[in-house]
């Protein structure tokens, strides 16, 4: 019997979240095909158009960095371009079925780096399991895979 899905939902600006999740469900497509225990990938892009809905099964949210104003450590951070998604995760009770945040970004931000996957997760209560620079490697998509597929057998076995 297959796992169920490992659920996303993401947001993409430049496309480059977008690709790097076309690729994670590639990759998973590949790996259910070899074991059908490893789980296929559903995705959900959120945008200004997107109607909210509550969620009915677990996810992980994808949380590329855009900031405006300030370094985002001591003297401030504007949210910039996100702001739909984390709206939509905190709606009713999505924030209860996040399983983990991944985040992405430009290491040359330095301490900005993923720094609004961070705030997403604080905010939803939950952990920063996993990040990855622009558009991430197929090093980073296998590393992301795995530890959703962990983080995804540890939630169904509570």
């Amino acid at each position: 019997m297959s796992e169920p899905n490992i659920n996303i939902i993401f947001i993409s600006i430049e496309g480059n979240t977008r690709s790097f999740v076309n690729g994670l469900q590639d990759y998973a497509k590949t790996q259910h095909a070899a074991d059908e225990s490893n789980p296929l990938i559903t995705l959900k892009e959120v945008s200004e158009q997107t109607d909210f809905a509550i969620e009915t099964k677990p996810y992980f949210a994808f949380v590329p960095t855009y900031l405006d104003g300030g370094n985002g450590v001591d003297n401030g951070v504007k949210e910039l371009m996100t702001n739909v998604l984390g709206e939509y995760l905190n709606y009713d009770q999505n924030p209860r079925l996040c399983l983990g945040v991944v985040g992405s970004g430009n290491r040359n931000f330095n301490e900005q780096y993923c720094l609004t996957a961070r705030r997403y997760a604080e905010q939803l209560d939950t952990d920063l399991i996993a990040d990855y620079e622009l558009r991430g490697t197929s090093v980073d998509t296998e590393r992301v895979y795995n530890v959703m597929k962990e983080r995804l057998a540890a939630y169904n076995r509570q």
